[in-house]
């Protein structure tokens, strides 16, 4: 076992305190309602899972979710909904209010929604603000490429160009949303930050509850066996963890995280035991470029993650071609997943029971893009 592979044997006997059916039914609910929902792909790779000696490789498509090219949009929707709800002091847990009611109701308000992003997840909260027709602001660090950013505008928000990092840019957006109209929408939480950031991983419940479905009908009614999923700040992580590690689901799930080698701060904390920051360096896995993980989501993934391996971007770089080949279309936090299922067949296959009768579930984060070809 190479220092980019960690086990965690503990993991495998865990299970969440709460119970998600119930949520993920009200979610899935709420998502229904918006603009250009869809469901999306699951696609086999059978050449995969045959050169690897395993049952079912399959992956769960999330390059285009309301039209945008990563699953942030589950989370992002559910969240602003939730936090203008809470804000205005309209119950909306059950998700009853229409979005163009709430939205009017807040521009009357005068809500504004503010946040930080290195890409989807601030367009994703401004794609929602946009549904509801309220003001948004997205701080963005300095080195994300204007492309990017220009995405971000298209969605009628505001970017506003910081020097620094992710991390730098939190007490920056915390300090706007002080006015008693502004809400702060991010999915990472920190010490007085956590009900929001809650709201993302429950809205990823959709794309779950979606891939459950879609598991059984590929596999002649096989539940999954295996989940790899992309780890940033975690809340995606942490939404698969809970979710295949339910309590009273049957068909529990070996849970194996992906991190960039040079921003790898859930493998950190786990060899340390608690919550660690790292530097981080550069990557073409933008999105999962954080060195500090969320508070709310390190309990889950300390205790239910079963592996943790972390992939280089010249790694994750064939993964975006080999995906391609299979008429996949993915960026590089996207096939982050399948270059860890490759390192864990090679190096941890019997550690973490990847055998001829896994499913395999990769959750593909995000559509192709543009990045500079890693050397």
């Amino acid at each position: 076992m190479s220092s980019s592979t960690l086990i965690n044997p503990d993991a495998r006997g865990w299970t969440h305190a709460g119970s998600r059916a119930k949520t993920e039914g009200t979610v899935l609910a709420f998502h229904e309602t918006l603009p250009d929902y869809n469901k999306t792909p699951l696609h086999p790779l059978p050449a995969v899972a045959r050169e690897l000696g395993l049952g079912h490789v399959l992956v769960k498509d999330e390059s285009d979710r309301f039209g945008l090219p990563a699953f942030k949009i589950l989370g992002a929707s559910w969240a602003v909904y939730r936090a203008v709800g809470w804000h205005l002091g309209i119950p909306v847990a059950e998700g009853q209010i229409p979005i163009a009611e709430l939205g009017l109701k807040a521009r009357r308000a005068g809500l504004e929604i503010v946040t930080a992003t290195e890409g989807n997840c601030g367009r994703a909260v401004a794609r929602m603000a946009k549904y509801m027709g309220i003001d948004a602001r997205v701080w963005v660090p300095a080195f994300m490429p204007e492309e990017t950013r220009e995405l971000i505008r298209s969605e009628d928000a505001e970017v506003i160009v910081v020097d620094g990092s992710y991390d730098d840019l939190i007490p920056i957006v915390s300090e706007e949303a002080e006015d008693k109209d502004t809400i702060l929408v991010l999915d990472v939480s920190f010490e007085g930050y956590s009900d929001i950031p809650k709201y993302f991983v429950q809205g990823y419940g959709t794309m779950l509850a979606e891939a459950d479905r879609q598991v059984l009908e590929a596999t002649g009614q096989k539940p999954a066996t295996h989940a790899f999923v992309p780890c940033g700040a975690g809340s995606i992580a942490e939404a698969v963890t809970a979710h295949y590690k339910a309590p009273g689901r049957e068909a529990r799930a070996t849970i194996i995280a992906v991190e960039p080698t040079s921003a790898a701060s859930l493998q950190a904390s786990m060899k340390a035991g608690h919550s660690v920051s790292v530097q981080t360096g550069e990557t073409i896995m933008n999105g999962m470029n954080c060195g500090t993980l969320s508070t709310t989501a390190w309990p889950v993934l300390q205790s239910g993650i079963d592996a943790s391996i972390t992939v280089s971007d010249v790694e994750v770089h064939a993964a975006v071609q080999e995906l391609k080949s299979a008429k996949i279309l993915a960026g590089p936090c996207g096939a982050a997943a399948l270059a860890a299922l490759r390192r864990a067949c090679a190096e941890v296959k019997e550690d973490t029971d990847l055998n001829g009768d896994s499913v395999v579930v990769l959750y593909c984060t995000e559509g192709p893009r543009d990045y500079p070809v890693p050397r």
